[in-house]
């Protein structure tokens, strides 16, 4: 049996999955219909969009968004990369449900902010945090922002640099520490090696390093930007580890002692896992929103906008729209980077754009 007090921060909220409402098939709308009245989706699965949700104090500004956590309180974490010339300057912000600001702090990520958790144990949460760039961390914090650990590159695992850990810089390679994302099992984590060298760690909670698996390649236990990771308890099977292989623009599924199981295709850059009772999201860089069942079928895509996304792509030979607010769509996604149920089973939605964006979607 799986211990609850080690669920991470998002697996916590499924004890609530139960009160998701069905909504009946004469609530079904059509798409033009929803748009007009803030909402997007199908079927079972309608939400209220609000991409201008959380009210940032003016001392403070958004900077390049890149992941959402959720407390036991229901209060919302989000992570910027931020710009390691404003030292000064916050990368994480706290938000109560209804958008009001609560606090910041986390300057130390300043310029590589990436991935944010929150885990519960033995009734207490902790923060998790990733940094790449020139930070190259992992660290465990207080939900005020009190360090508890920080480790950086695991040079027992035989796959980087020699200083990568004693003089962490700005350098990227297969044989550097760039960290993306964690998830949870009863007694250790995993981190996403997502940048540096696509290997999968495995570390005890006092930041001890256990093991890894994975390395570069195009599938069945190899990766190209193993970015995204989460522990999929859905059902009454054992869990399993599933990582958004980015690059390969697939899932994979492993054994939570790393073996591999299986390859689900067909996303655009997929690049994390949340799941909420039996639906499981992700978040797909190139512009939509997917919920999957237990058997990782999409059931519906929310704010898709691809078609637009990828031709801006091809006629600038990259991404434009992310640095132009004016050309972004009510309803539409432009870059989902992270997305996380809360206790209600609504989601917020972090984007990859130049000023920042956190989408919350309430269930209709």
């Amino acid at each position: 049996m799986l211990d609850a007090s080690t669920h991470s921060r998002r697996r916590f909220l499924q004890s609530s999955a139960a009160a998701v409402v069905s909504i009946g098939a004469a609530n079904i709308w059509t798409s033009k219909r929803t748009a007009a009245q803030n909402v997007i989706g199908e079927g079972d699965h309608t939400f209220h969009f609000n991409h201008q949700w959380a009210q940032l104090p003016d001392k403070y500004h958004w900077q390049i968004t890149h992941n959402v956590a959720v407390d036991p309180d229901n209060n919302v974490y989000v992570i910027h990369e931020g710009n390691a010339k404003l030292a000064e300057h916050p990368s994480i912000f706290v938000f109560d449900e209804s958008g009001k600001f609560i606090r910041a702090f986390g300057q130390q990520f300043q310029g590589g902010g990436h991935g944010i958790e929150v885990h519960l144990e033995d009734g207490t949460p902790y923060l998790y945090v990733t940094g790449y760039q020139q930070t190259k961390t992992i660290a465990k914090m207080s939900l005020d922002g009190e360090l508890v650990w920080q480790k950086y590159a695991p040079m027992q695992a035989g796959a980087y640099a020699a200083d990568e850990a004693s003089n962490p810089s700005q350098i990227w390679g297969r044989d550097r520490f760039m960290p993306t994302n964690f998830a949870f099992l009863n007694d250790e984590f995993l981190v996403a090696d997502g940048y540096g060298s696509f290997r999968i760690h495995r570390y005890d909670f006092d930041g001890n390093w256990k093991s890894c698996f994975g390395g570069p390649g195009g599938g069945k236990g190899r990766f190209n930007t193993p970015h995204g990771i989460w522990v999929d308890r859905r059902g009454d099977g054992d869990p399993e580890i599933v990582i958004c292989d980015r690059a390969n623009n697939t899932l994979q599924t492993f054994s939570v002692d790393g073996q591999y199981r299986k390859t689900v295709p067909g996303f655009g850059l997929p690049a994390n896992a949340d799941t909420y009772g039996e639906w499981m999201v992700i978040p797909e860089l190139v512009s939509q929103v997917s919920l999957l069942d237990q058997h990782h079928n999409v059931v519906v895509k929310l704010g898709s906008d691809q078609e637009r996304i990828l031709a801006d792509q091809k006629a600038n030979n990259g991404f434009t729209i992310r640095t132009d607010e004016s050309k972004w769509e009510d309803g539409k996604f432009v870059h989902p980077h992270d997305a996380c149920f809360d206790k209600q089973g609504d989601l917020y939605v972090a984007e990859w754009v130049s000023t920042g964006r956190v989408t919350k979607l309430t269930r209709a």
